[in-house]
């Protein structure tokens, strides 16, 4: 299985005034920090922290506090953990709407990450007038180059890729693409996630010449930017293997689907949604080419993880 990138909007100060720096403010950047990082588990304990922080001493309505809810549930829908991050977004969106207006930056984003909660279950009736409605309130905000556009653009592409609709989905990519080399340049991690799925949209119609240059791209702007050890490289070397193991150059693919298992193991623990599509992945490798011992006792790990109630 190949593993699409959604672009996350995560809301640390937007729409923030001039302010005396607050505990809050300071959680937030440790938040935003360690999410950068890849170290999930922190972030979630000082998420949980900040919303603490702004329910005690703001209104319960205040956009703080959605802010929080929405940092929250991004950590928890990152780490597979829907069940949790579902009310927490719809807490987050519904006070958005009440605080700021229903045409603000806050509430696309807010929609956006709602939208991909539905979409990385399956519920794509449920996602795609989110993401459209947060597309439109971009464009309206913001004009039709702005990187949340272009954000807005990537996401509702994926939705067309889960569901094989591959003419709706490509020039919303090339288009979001052109955006973000525009405006964030050559060697942004947001240009990297948007490069991974024009590259999945290759792959998945066997156009591997075209899809193999944007994966290597993917994976060089990932590691340089984010290190060597994060989420996003294991998810980019997992891609780079996949395309090589469906090329039959079994000896390329290998390395990278271990590596990209090593990565996922030490950032999410042993019993995340990504471990299990690597350790399904590279199963399905030693299947391919004869070694059946070797794959049972990894699918075996992954049907466990499978089992797990999120």
């Amino acid at each position: 299985m190949l593993i699409s990138f959604s672009l996350f909007l995560i809301l640390m100060t937007f729409g923030a005034q001039a302010h005396a720096i607050t505990e809050w403010d300071k959680l937030n950047d440790e938040v935003e920090s360690l999410y950068h990082q890849g170290d999930y588990n922190r972030a979630t304990a000082a998420a949980k922290k900040a919303l603490q922080a702004a329910e005690q001493t703001l209104d319960p309505n205040h956009p703080d506090v959605a802010t929080s809810l929405n940092s929250l549930a991004l950590l928890y829908s990152s780490q597979g953990q829907y069940t949790q991050a579902e009310p927490l977004y719809k807490r987050a969106l519904g006070i958005f709407e009440k605080s700021v207006g229903a045409e603000r930056p806050e509430m696309a984003a807010s929609l956006n990450n709602l939208a991909m909660l539905y979409r990385n279950q399956g519920q794509y009736a449920q996602a795609e007038p989110l993401y459209k409605r947060a597309l439109a309130i971009d464009e309206k905000i913001f004009g039709p180059d702005h990187p949340n556009v272009a954000i807005s653009l990537n996401n509702l592409a994926q939705l067309y890729q889960a569901q094989e609709q591959y003419t709706e989905a490509e020039p919303l990519l090339k288009r979001a693409l052109a955006i973000l080399e525009k405006t964030r340049g050559p060697d942004h991690p947001d240009l990297a996630l948007s490069l991974n799925n024009l590259a999945l949209l290759y792959s998945a119609q066997n156009q591997y010449a075209q899809a193999e240059p944007l994966y290597k791209r993917v994976f060089a702007i990932s590691k340089k930017a984010l290190g060597p050890d994060h989420p996003n490289v294991a998810l980019s070397l997992n891609n780079l293997a996949g395309l090589y193991k469906d090329q039959g150059k079994f000896p390329n693919a290998e390395p990278l689907f271990r590596r990209a298992l090593a990565i996922s193991e030490k950032t999410f623990g042993p019993d995340h949604p990504n471990v299990a599509i690597s350790l399904e992945n590279l199963a399905q490798l030693y299947r391919d080419i004869g070694h059946e011992s070797k794959a049972k006792p990894l699918e075996k790990r992954a049907a466990a993880i499978r089992a797990i109630k999120r």
